[in-house]
Order: structure tokens, then C-alpha cells, then sequence
């Protein structure tokens, strides 16, 4: 039986504490009680030195847990440099998340100019309530939630080092997040092929590759960033499934594989680019091209529908088959959910059919 990893390993020095995810933590005490902070680091000779520098001015002893400054005027610069060697050196993020976080990063700093020379010490609750009050109504309730834990971490960075107590962001309450009206968003089944029609004859060098990769994206529900990565040979044509690994070296969402079935549209897409490309290799990739925004908004604009984006094609396969009557709970396997349809139902309840889910046979003919 494998040992369990243990959580906290002591290192050579006195309360000095490595973590399971390779950060060193100081064991220290806070109003009486043994408490953990953060040194910021992996490398236990720098953790030494800054446990040193907090210990000589008195950081381990107050009975607050806030101490005087460790690092006196500590700017929001200063925090934002930290925060960012803090998630660009953790190893279980993939590439995509850590961009996503310099993303918001950078909302941050837009929103909030004169964060960066400000010190943090110095803010004020009021002064992050008039920040929310000015963002929250120009953004959408998933980025300034995602703006708002990343302006706290900031704070609890400063807290960390005795320079603040307590979060002055700490009580601002988070957007609330509305989820899209599919019934205003998504296309009928008949716009969806005329829009595949007027992508395909658009007459550009890359037409035909972006109705594929449209109707793939459809067919199968898979994200854009796991699209691209599908081969040939994770087509299991005698099963009728199709296996999706994402990217060979980061893997996809969730760190599982998950597989989706081959509906007829699937099958017949797959048979004629196979088709047109009888000398490719099982690890050769399928799709052609890795995203078709610019094709597509345009021939929506030809046909006068709603705008689609890629992340609405896999909508229009979960809302398509459940209309075909399979059930919500293994609509969401197949999208790679991993909640047990949670998530799926309140999107899509209220597509819920009466057709049996073992006799379907999902269509996505008009």
C-alpha cells in the first residue's frame, strides 16, 4: 500500500516547514495559537532568510498575528511580482491557467491605475468598495469575481509579511454570475447548416478547414483547447466513440480522458475528411485549423443570426442531445463535467424531454 504523502515535512532549520506542494511555511503563532505562513518560496536558503528578516523585527511575536512590517511600504507593484512568481512556478498549472491569471492580473491594473504604486499598508475598506462600486458595473460577474479573489491575494500577501492586518477586500461581496439564455443565444438546427453553408463558400483559403472545424466543434461538444489535439487515432469507429485526451504534455480539464459518442453527423464528418485525406497517419491531428472566429462572424452577419461563439457550438450539442431525449446526467459525462450534471442541469433543464434516453438517436439534421 503507498504511504500517504504527509502535508508538512520539517526542513533542517527551526520552524522552518516545507509544504506537499513544495512552498516553504514559517510555524509561527497568532493570537496565541500555532498558525502557518507563507515565505513566498520553494528554495529553503532564501525561506531561511526571509524567516530570519521577519523574526528580527518582531513578526513572530505579536499576539495579533499582524506584527509590525516585515517589509515597511510594501507597494501593490511589489504584491502583484509576488503573487505572479507564486502561480507561474506551480507546477500543476497548465499553461492556459497561469495566462488566464496574467489576464486578470491586468484587469486588475486597469481597473484600479494607482494600485501598483500605492502601498498596501495604506489602503483602506472604503477604498476597495469605491474599486468595486466603478468595475462591477462594467464587467461581467465571472472576471471581477476572479479580479476581486486576485486583488485579496494581493492583500494576503501583504498580511503575510506584517505588512497589513487585516484584508481591507476581504468583506466586498462577489458578482453574481448570470448563466446565458440558450433560447436567444443558440441557432435552430436549420440556421446551424446554413451558417456551416456560408462559412464553407466564403471563398477563402481556409473555408472549407473552418466549416470542419464548426461542425466538429458541434458534433462533439469539446472544448476548443482539446479540439485541436484530437488524432485519428483516437477515432474508435468499432465502438462509435471518440476519445478525448486533450494536449499530450498538460491533458485536458479534470486530468482525465473522457469519451464521446459518434453520432451519425460525426460519423459522416469523419468519413469524408478521411475521405479527402487518405494518406494521413493515426497521429496526425484531424482538424486543419485550431479556431475559425473570423469565419464565423462573418457568415453570421451574411445570414442575419445571433453572434456564436466557439464555447456555444458545445451548447448546441448538449442542447441538441437532450432534446433527442438522452438524459442530462450522461450529456454532462460527455462534456467532461465532473459534478454529476449539477452544472449541466441548470444550464440546461429546461431542455428536458420525454423521450426515453436508451432509444434516442440524437440527430442534428433541421
Amino acid at each position: 500500500m503507498k504511504a500517504p504523502v504527509k502535508t508538512w515535512t520539517p526542513t533542517e532549520y527551526p520552524r522552518l516547514y516545507r509544504h506537499k506542494n513544495g512552498t516553504c511555511y514559517a510555524r509561527t503563532k497568532a493570537g496565541g495559537k500555532p498558525t502557518w505562513r507563507s515565505l513566498g518560496t520553494d528554495i529553503l536558503s532564501i525561506a531561511k532568510k526571509e524567516l530570519d528578516a521577519r523574526e528580527a523585527t518582531g513578526h513572530q511575536q505579536t499576539g495579533t498575528g499582524c506584527g509590525p512590517p516585515a517589509r515597511k511600504g510594501m507597494t501593490g507593484a511589489q504584491a502583484f511580482a509576488i503573487r505572479r512568481h507564486q502561480f507561474q512556478r506551480h507546477s500543476s498549472l497548465k499553461p492556459s491557467t497561469k495566462h488566464y491569471l496574467e489576464q486578470v492580473m491586468t484587469l486588475l491594473k486597469r481597473s484600479w491605475p494607482e494600485l501598483e504604486a500605492a502601498e498596501l499598508g495604506k489602503i483602506t475598506p472604503a477604498d476597495c468598495e469605491a474599486w468595486a462600486r466603478r468595475t462591477r458595473p462594467q464587467t461581467s460577474g465571472t472576471r471581477f469575481n476572479a479580479a476581486l479573489s486576485m486583488l485579496r491575494s494581493l492583500f494576503e500577501i501583504a498580511l503575510e509579511h506584517g505588512v497589513r492586518c487585516p484584508n481591507p477586500a476581504g468583506r466586498l461581496k462577489r458578482s453574481q454570475v448570470k448563466l446565458k439564455d440558450l433560447t436567444e443565444r443558440l441557432p435552430t438546427r436549420t440556421q446551424f447548416h446554413a451558417w456551416v453553408r456560408a462559412i464553407q463558400n466564403a471563398g477563402g483559403r481556409f473555408s472549407r478547414h473552418c466549416a470542419d472545424y464548426v461542425e466538429f466543434l458541434a458534433y462533439t461538444g469539446v472544448r476548443v483547447g482539446e479540439a485541436g489535439w484530437i488524432k485519428w487515432e483516437h477515432c474508435d469507429f468499432a465502438h462509435g466513440e471518440l476519445h478525448v485526451h486533450g494536449n499530450s504534455e498538460h491533458g485536458i480539464r479534470n486530468q482525465e480522458s473522457r469519451q464521446v459518442p459518434m453520432t451519425g453527423a460525426l460519423r459522416s464528418l469523419l468519413a469524408r475528411l478521411r475521405k479527402e485525406n487518405p494518406e494521413a497517419k493515426p497521429t496526425d491531428r484531424i482538424l486543419k485549423v485550431t479556431t475559425a472566429k473570423k469565419a464565423m462572424n462573418r457568415a453570421v452577419a451574411e445570414i442575419g443570426i445571433a453572434h456564436i461563439t466557439h464555447h456555444d457550438l458545445r451548447h448546441f450539442f448538449a442542447a441538441v442531445c437532450i432534446e433527442s431525449g438522452v438524459d442530462i446526467p450522461t450529456v454532462s459525462r460527455w462534456l467532461g463535467h465532473k459534478d454529476g450534471g449539477a452544472l449541466a442541469m441548470k444550464i440546461y433543464g429546461h431542455l428536458r424531454s420525454g423521450y426515453s434516453p436508451t432509444a434516442c438517436q440524437v440527430s442534428f439534421d433541421p
